[in-house]
C-alpha cells in the first residue's frame, strides 16, 4: 500500500527532536563559559585596580612627608590582608646630564604582599623624590 502524494508530514522525528536538543545544548554551554570567564575577568581587573589604588596612596603619602628618613616601614591595610612595606634609601650615585652628583635624592619604594586564592602576590612602585622638596 503507498501513500496517496498529498500527505501531509506532522510533527517532528524522535531524532530531529534530539538534534535540536544537541544543538541548543552546545549553544547554551558556550554561552555559560563565555559568562563565566566574563565574570572571572571582571573580579580581577576589579581586584587590580584595588591593589593598584592601595599602592598609589601609600606611595604619594610617603611623598608628602615634611622630611624623608632612611629605613623600612610595615603597615597593614585593615580588612584586606595586603602588607604593605615602604622603604626609602637615599641614592648616593645619581648624577645629573652634565655629570654633577645630586645629593639628597632619594628612592621610595612601596610593595604590596597579599595571599588570594592560595597564592602569594607581590607588586610594587617606585619614584624618586629631592629631600627639600617641601621644606621652606
Amino acid at each position: 500500500m503507498t501513500r496517496p502524494a498529498h500527505t501531509v508530514r506532522r510533527g517532528f522525528l524522535l531524532l530531529e527532536m534530539v538534534l535540536a536538543l544537541a544543538v541548543f545544548g552546545i549553544a547554551a554551554t558556550g554561552f555559560a563559559v563565555a559568562l563565566h570567564r566574563m565574570a572571572a575577568l571582571a573580579a580581577l581587573a576589579q581586584s587590580e585596580l584595588r591593589i593598584t589604588r592601595i599602592l598609589d596612596s601609600a606611595l604619594h603619602e610617603t611623598l608628602s612627608l615634611p622630611s624623608l628618613v632612611e629605613g623600612v616601614t610595615h603597615a597593614k591595610v585593615a580588612e584586606t590582608g595586603i602588607v604593605l612595606d615602604t622603604q626609602i634609601a637615599l641614592l648616593d650615585t645619581m648624577e645629573n646630564q652634565d655629570g654633577q652628583m645630586l645629593q639628597g635624592m632619594y628612592r621610595i619604594t612601596v610593595s604590596a604582599k597579599w595571599l588570594e586564592n592560595t597564592t602569594r602576590h607581590e607588586r610594587s612602585v617606585e619614584t624618586w623624590r629631592y629631600a627639600n622638596m617641601y621644606l621652606p
